[in-house]
């Protein structure tokens, strides 16, 4: 059996009376980094084989993981922090488990996404995870002008070192519209800062951190002629590249970039 256990996110009361129990009776633990999950299982005084268990070696683990389970072993998967699998290893292992009808459960625990989700006041229904943001700017700013349509909250990771990029990049696509910077959840300096990416690009914000963007105003777009779109777009092209004024005039009147080409490259 694989189980898939949830393991806190920074305060170390934050694991279940079953998380410990069946830690307890693995034959061996899964883990991103052997020297942070020690420390929780010392600390619960759990002396279990800890076998690394990342995204750099996941593949060549494969096989012998799954022949371990075949021959009934009992093994844990944690990841260091949160529930495993929502941006961390195991979907390799979990999907090769069920085609080969090995048993696998989830103990359920501490998520990031939905603590910060919690914590935001933004509206929970619907909402999206999207994981780490891209690192490249142009790349960035792609990702950020499609979840930026999406009418629910959307969720995502970021870190220390790119949150100003990306709260730059906000700035120039969505002034106005409201995030949240939750950092350090669960743990002692745990924040939440709530504004628009202008009034929160000043900040200093250290530690773990995940972003939350209110989802986009839910009205009905007018309907603009696509002699219109294309007059727009042909005005704006005196200074800027067509495609650059396609993604302006979709932006300005909040009508899908693929409508806006369609009228000025088919008429």
């Amino acid at each position: 059996m694989l189980y898939i256990i949830a393991t806190p996110i920074g305060n170390l009361e934050d694991i279940t009376l079953r998380a410990l129990a069946t830690l307890k009776i693995c034959d061996y633990i899964l883990c991103e980094d052997t020297r942070h999950s020690l420390k929780l299982l010392s600390h619960y005084d759990i002396h279990k084989p800890l076998v690394s268990y990342h995204q750099f070696n996941e593949k060549e683990r494969l096989e012998r993981i799954v022949s371990d389970l075949e021959e009934g072993k009992t093994i844990g998967l944690i990841s260091d922090a949160g529930t495993p699998l929502i941006s961390d290893p195991g979907f390799m292992l979990v999907a090769e488990c069920q085609q080969r009808g090995l048993a696998v459960t989830t103990l359920p625990g501490a998520s990031s996404p939905i603590v910060g989700l919690s914590l935001s006041g933004f509206s929970p229904t619907p909402f999206q995870f999207v994981g780490f943001l891209p690192k490249k700017k142009s790349e960035l700013v792609e990702v950020l002008e499609e979840l930026l349509k999406y009418p629910g909250t959307t969720i995502a990771f970021e870190t220390a070192e790119r949150i100003q990029a990306t709260l730059s990049a906000l700035c120039e696509l969505e002034p106005t519209r409201k995030v949240a910077i939750a950092r350090e959840l669960t743990k002692r300096f745990e924040t939440v800062h709530i504004g628009t990416p202008e009034a929160l690009k000043s900040g200093d914000y250290k530690g773990e951190i995940v972003l939350l963007i209110e989802g986009a105003p839910q009205h009905n777009s007018p309907a603009f002629s696509k002699e219109f779109l294309q007059s727009s777009v042909e005005d704006l092209s005196k200074t800027l590249s067509t495609k650059d004024a396609i993604t302006q005039i979709s932006r300005l009147l909040r009508v899908p970039k693929k409508v806006v080409y369609a009228a000025v490259h088919k008429g």
